[in-house]
């Protein structure tokens, strides 16, 4: 077994499920205090960051440079979802070059290549600053990695997702907004004095589903598709024999490149215009685009034809990723991580192979990068 392997399996051996997502859960401090302490360990520079929520801390972890050349920041999460199902989460197993544990894919295989190579990358003498941020609450509401956008800017940074070597330069975003129709609570038997918000919400459905279908009409983003709406949850009423006061709809709206949260404000307003409810934006996340032609991605992408003896395949992720903070802070962000499958299942395993390659292609890209 590599050293990047045994890493990895020291990673998923630890129970890191994000307590945000599960009450009671044991989050990232332990898996926070093993990377500080490896990293440590290997000469870097290493300091925990608060995040505004006490007990969950990022590490950072810096490969000083000598200085003049350009800084890299890697970012990959500590935190997982939930076990649910699953029988021996945190039993690392290794099958047919496969490693299996809940976060192998998701995302420790990402983080024990970023690890080794930054512990590596530090060996070099490189002139540019290689800095690894093992971020927490990935898989919540990305407190992590919003304080590292705060307070760092380095040239270019790469997130580590399961991305089977594939660069992705692109991916959606999200809006979430809540609806509400107004009734008249009243007894069944009053059908003067009630007034029934759920069948008012009726006509709201109805409006979204025309514009939903529009949506899927519309002009497709080159690897994205078109973006979507739908309706996600729906509350109201108190029994069966009132007229119901109060109808609520929860709604997604899936952006795309060039779709902002207020654009799909707009549009949602346009559709209701003519319908009394009351619209309110609730959460929104913004989609990435990265540009191609920029110097992080022309430089992995010749590290990854390197690698592979093949030339990259660029690609976008239909869901959301931490790189659109990064990226809306300024910095040019790309993605890259390993291959799996599993992603939040009860069964998830990461290719070990995709694992050295994603560590091999990184450290490249860094020694080319930083330089």
């Amino acid at each position: 077994m590599s050293d990047c392997e045994s890493l990895l399996s020291r990673l998923v051996a630890i129970d890191s499920v994000n307590p945000s997502l599960v009450p009671g859960a044991r989050g990232e401090a332990e898996i926070g205090a093993f990377v500080a302490e490896w990293l440590r360990g290997k000469g870097l520079d290493v300091q925990r960051q608060e995040t505004g929520s006490p007990g969950r801390e990022n590490v950072i972890a810096v490969a000083r440079g000598t200085g003049g050349g350009r800084s890299l920041l890697l970012n990959a999460h500590m935190d997982t979802v939930g076990v649910s199902g699953m029988s021996a989460p945190f039993q690392p197993v290794t099958t047919d070059g496969k490693l299996f544990g809940r976060g192998a894919m998701d995302t420790k295989g990402a983080l024990a290549a970023f690890m080794s190579a930054a512990a590596e990358a530090h060996t070099m003498g490189l002139r540019g600053d290689v800095i690894l941020t093992a971020v927490v609450d990935e898989e919540y509401a990305s407190i992590g990695t919003e304080a590292v956008a705060r307070s760092w800017k380095p040239d270019a940074a790469i997130v580590g997702e399961p991305s089977g070597l594939q660069i992705v330069t692109e991916h959606k975003g999200f809006v979430w907004f809540r609806i509400e129709t107004a009734g008249v609570a009243a007894h069944g038997s009053l059908p003067d004095v009630g007034v029934d918000a759920i069948l008012k919400m009726g006509k709201v459905l109805d409006a979204l589903e025309g514009l939903s279908t529009r949506l899927r009409q519309s002009t497709p983003h080159r690897t994205l598709g078109a973006g979507s709406l739908h309706a996600s949850l729906i509350t109201g009423g108190q029994e069966l024999s009132s007229y119901p006061a109060s109808c609520i709809l929860d709604v997604e709206r899936r952006t795309i490149p060039g779709e902002s949260a207020d654009s799909a404000e707009s549009e949602i307003r346009r559709a209701l215009e003519q319908i009394p409810a009351t619209l309110r934006r609730t959460f929104a996340r913004n989609p990435m685009e990265a540009r191609r032609d920029s110097a992080i991605v022309v430089t992995l992408a010749e590290q990854v034809r390197r690698a592979t003896g093949a030339p990259a395949v660029f690609s976008g992720m239909s869901g959301w990723l931490d790189s659109a903070l990064l990226d809306g802070a300024g910095i040019p962000t790309v993605v890259l991580g390993p291959a799996g499958a599993g992603l939040h299942g009860i069964e998830e395993w990461v290719d070990l192979k995709s694992v050295r390659d994603c560590r091999d292609i990184t450290l490249a890209t860094a020694a080319d990068f930083c330089r």
